[in-house]
């Protein structure tokens, strides 16, 4: 575990896109808080919006990908963060390693569940059917802190600070859609049912 962690603390430079938002010790924001610039939304748009400087996901199924001013970013080696707060019986996941496809589950990379009472028993700060996690670590209503980072073959996915999952991905693995490599962020929108708030989505890179 400590070998993993020490692997993915990185030394991390400024991104040079104009979506881009640059802020201390070189995290670039994602997200400008004014609108979805840099984002596509496939399927039903109105899912994914902006308000009150919140990216607000509620409505029938969507996923927002994150693509920048050329519309091809992509991300291998990264750290992700964001503040999240879900309501009641909401579900979403955060995606990375995957890329636009104009409707269904995105069907490459990695998926970081986002439910803390959703009836789906896999619970936030899980890699969805990967290493799943079935304890409750955040609370409906209140912001939590959520952290990706991405090193090589380690995963290592922290809500407010603690490890809720630590994953190598084999060397022989023989799963070719959900595995790493490169790509971009998506949001989801699970349900009409589901309301999840994201702000500060940051990113870091390494040099």
């Amino acid at each position: 575990m400590n070998c993993i962690i020490r692997g993915i603390v990185f030394s991390l430079a400024v991104m040079g896109s104009s979506w881009a938002v640059a802020e201390e010790d070189g995290w670039v924001s994602l997200f400008n808080g004014k609108d979805l610039a840099g984002w596509k939304v496939n399927e039903n748009k109105d899912s994914v919006r902006v308000e009150d400087g919140l990216l607000v996901i509620n409505g029938p199924r969507a996923h927002a990908y994150f693509e920048g001013a050329e519309g091809s970013e992509s991300f291998k080696n990264f750290h992700f963060k964001a503040k999240v707060k879900t309501y009641p019986k909401a579900n979403s996941g955060i995606y990375f390693h995957t890329r636009f496809q104009d409707s269904g589950w995105p069907n490459r990379g990695y998926e970081c569940q986002v439910n803390n009472t959703h009836g789906d028993p896999k619970k936030t700060g899980g890699l969805y059917n990967v290493q799943d996690n079935f304890q409750e670590v955040a609370k409906d209503g209140e912001w939590f802190d959520y952290d990706i980072m991405v090193d090589g073959k380690h995963i290592v996915v922290m809500i407010d600070g603690r490890i809720v999952s630590a994953y190598t991905e084999p060397e022989d693995l023989d799963r070719p859609e959900r595995q790493l490599g490169a790509g971009t962020f998506a949001l989801q929108a699970h349900d009409p049912g589901s309301k999840v708030e994201y702000k500060e989505l940051k990113v870091k890179r390494p040099d």
